[in-house]
């Protein structure tokens, strides 16, 4: 065990910046892969129905996902920045700690989100933008992901936990099997019990729990560098304060990209129910860049944690311009795939040829946020790493509420379908210059006072 343990320190203290993370990301990179997988099979299956309006019904759905995804950030992210910290600073117990406070408090989180959405579920339907032919579709979607919130919920969370000391390949090892489940499970419950789009949503929460199953059995076993202990259930003040102080802005992130993913689907849905569609499959697609450069801000975000708290800046600004340079060269490799290959991709999930013309032109124009997003991605969470979120917080303000909504309705409104599809990519270029500005700004300020 002790020479598993060295080797992950060293990976995170002393390895070649460019190696580390190359060592840490490929492994996110390709269980982000699997996830995009994942994302895509309800997608792929669905369309096999031949109903575009359940198509259009799971976009719709997503934004709930996505929320679901950003309450359980509050803690995985939240916590692993603390528990990466704590490594660095040697004070392993106070890691486990975190650790062990992290799982009591998703378990809680996902009980109000479920309690809180069913509660209110027609009004959150008419809310995502469904409208008569949808409607029943989403409502059926959104039902059962609310219902098993606690399994999505827990797998974020432990695939984040077990990131924050090194075990990326273990965090992968969960989605790989969620992945599995899902492509095994979704023909069985949306053709074979004849459930459709429900089939589908049940399928996905059952995946998630074997996920989560899977990366808490790490735990029992003892595989891990840390392990929650019962005797360690109740949360000292500054865990939850450390916890709350970075999670919550970091959730934020995701809860405004979702509230920009509502906004979005309710302009498009006013040029057609089956523009919605061809969006849906879209993002979907574009979502492997997605993942990838996802892959890469997660795999640096403990290297960056670790060294902020051995004090080792010099370090953190080499393996920051090695994640930049990697993640930059990479997605602008993807863009020009997609650039190639976008007929083809959107023609694997529909038939419908009014659906594949405009999803292949969504997708030519949202491609041109890959060179720039990932070191948006990559900056935001190093602040986070660095327990300094009020940054990434500004980061997301700025982003999503102060550009990209605002562009959204402006371009929409000037321009058009076409004008509102460049709102995005404006906002990551420009997003890349403040970010990366700002993250060198607080790193050599770190530096004066060491």
């Amino acid at each position: 065990m002790e020479n598993k343990e060295d080797r992950r320190i060293y990976t995170l203290s002393q390895e070649l910046p460019a190696r580390a993370v190359i060592k840490m990301s490929i492994p996110l990179i390709f269980g982000m892969f699997i996830m995009v997988l994942y994302n895509l099979v309800d997608t792929y299956f669905i369309g096999l129905t031949g109903n575009d309006y359940q198509l259009a019904a799971v976009n719709l759905a997503y934004p709930v996902m996505m929320v679901t995804v950003a309450i359980s950030n509050i803690i995985g992210t939240g916590a692993s920045s603390y528990i990466a910290r704590c490594l660095g600073a040697n004070e392993k117990d106070k890691a486990a700690h975190t650790l062990t406070v992290a799982f009591t408090l998703t378990f809680i989180n996902s009980i109000i989100v479920m309690g809180i959405g069913l509660g209110f579920l027609p009004a959150l339907v008419h809310l995502l933008g469904a409208k008569d032919n949808t409607f029943i579709f989403t409502k059926q979607y959104v039902q059962v992901i609310l219902t098993g919130s606690f399994f999505t919920m827990g797998s974020y969370t432990t695939g984040a936990l077990l990131r924050s000391e090194g075990s990326v390949r273990y965090s992968m090892t969960g989605m790989i099997v969620g992945t599995i489940m899902n492509i095994i499970l979704d023909p069985l419950f949306i053709f074979t019990l004849n459930m459709q789009i429900r089939g589908a949503a049940v399928a996905t929460i059952l995946s998630n729990a074997a996920g989560f199953g899977v990366s808490v059995l790490y735990y029992v076993r003892r595989k891990t560098l840390l392990r929650p202990s019962v005797n360690m259930l109740l949360p000292t003040k500054e865990i939850l304060s450390e916890i709350y102080w970075v999670g919550i802005p970091a959730s934020l992130e995701t809860l405004l990209t979702s509230a920009a993913y509502t906004v979005n689907n309710n302009l498009a849905v006013n040029y057609s129910e089956l523009t919605v569609t061809a969006m849906g499959i879209a993002q979907k697609v574009l979502s492997l860049g997605n993942y990838v450069y996802q892959g890469f801000a997660s795999g640096t975000q403990p290297i960056m944690g670790y060294n902020y708290g051995a004090g080792n800046t010099d370090r953190m600004r080499k393996v920051l311009k090695a994640g930049v340079l990697t993640v930059t060269g990479t997605e602008t490799v993807l863009m020009l795939l997609y650039c190639i290959f976008a007929p083809q991709l959107i023609d694997i999930f529909t038939d419908s040829a009014e659906v594949i013309n405009i999803g292949s032109h969504v997708l030519r124009r949202l491609m041109f946020i890959l060179p720039f997003v990932g070191t948006v991605s990559m900056c935001r969470m190093s602040f986070q790493a660095m327990g300094k979120p009020q940054y990434a917080f500004g980061i997301t303000l700025i982003r999503q509420l102060i550009l990209y909504i605002p562009l959204l309705l402006l371009l929409n409104h000037c321009f058009g379908f076409n004008g509102m599809l460049w709102a995005q990519p404006i906002t990551e270029a420009v997003m890349m210059a403040v970010s990366l500005s700002l993250l060198l700004q607080v790193i050599r300020r770190n530096t004066v006072k060491l």
